[in-house]
């Protein structure tokens, strides 16, 4: 989690943990405010996990949400599409996962 929150600092996101509400079925696990910029993480499924799982989530998360800001900056190029953006965001999360 440590190069997680190393990255979002060097590109001055805050992070917050907050309630992020009921979803009904779908779990909402972060989101990313680019009038922060800030990266709130859903505090509801941190609170349920154990120490290995919640450094693994917070990280996942914070990874996914930078890729977003990174769109928002201009540094990478949108994807046209939500869901072409949310799978591009998670496949950065996973590739920033397997380089710790």
């Amino acid at each position: 989690m440590k190069n997680a929150l190393e990255l979002a600092q060097a590109y001055g996101v805050t992070i917050e943990y907050a309630d992020l509400g009921e979803w009904g079925c779908a779990q909402l696990r972060s989101e990313y405010d680019p009038y922060g910029p800030v990266i709130r993480i859903n505090g509801r499924v941190v609170a349920q996990l154990d120490t290995t799982e919640r450094d693994d989530f917070i990280a996942h998360c914070i990874f996914h949400e930078l890729y977003h800001h990174r769109e928002a900056i201009g540094e990478i190029r949108r994807q046209h599409g939500r869901r072409a953006r949310e799978a591009a965001a998670e496949a950065y999360a996973r590739a920033m996962l397997a380089l710790r």
